[in-house]
């Protein structure tokens, strides 16, 4: 019997987006993570809202969404992440944070250096402006899709712990 057992982590890219001051957080166990479900790669919890560590790899895709967004608005989505002391791979070469919102034509980059000595929890963010909203006309689904992402350089990286990631509904 086949097994139905997957080395990457789903979660819940379906979350109903609540408005609020400090944004939608997040939590790790609802992001889709490639090699989540493999020790060697990650420790990603599954029934609670610890943070994800991760051990090494050299592909790095996280990703998740939210529905219930509008159309015309700008949101800001953003990853509360922290360095453990034997972090490796980090500053030289750039992560990306993508944000697309519905069906669009293009998604929104932001390119990031992560400071290899960068003490304690910080955030990285991106930003989907009303003006980089391509909408493709009567395709409007209101989910918004996110993720962080390090997979050109081919090369291996670790020891980085996401907290929780936030979308919020900019003025």
């Amino acid at each position: 019997m086949a097994s139905n057992t997957t080395p990457h982590h789903s979660g819940n890219s379906s979350l109903k987006f609540t408005k609020g001051a400090q944004g939608m957080k997040i939590y790790p166990r609802n992001f889709n993570i490639v090699w989540g479900n493999d020790t060697r790669y990650w420790n990603v919890p599954k029934n609670t809202d610890l943070a994800a560590e991760l051990c090494q790899v050299s592909w790095l895709e996280v990703t998740g969404g939210v529905v219930g967004t509008k159309a015309g608005k700008s949101y800001e989505v953003g990853f509360s992440v922290s360095l453990n002391p034997d972090a490796f791979g980090w500053g030289k070469y750039p992560i990306y944070i993508m944000i697309k919102r519905g069906n669009e034509e293009k998604a929104t980059w932001t390119k990031i250096m992560i400071n290899p000595n960068q003490k304690g929890q910080f955030e990285i963010k991106g930003r989907l402006t009303r003006g980089s909203d391509h909408q493709i006309e009567g395709s409007d689904d209101g989910k918004l899709s996110f993720g962080l992402y390090e997979v050109w350089s081919g090369k291996w990286k670790g020891g980085l712990k996401i907290h929780f990631a936030y979308v919020k509904e900019l003025p």
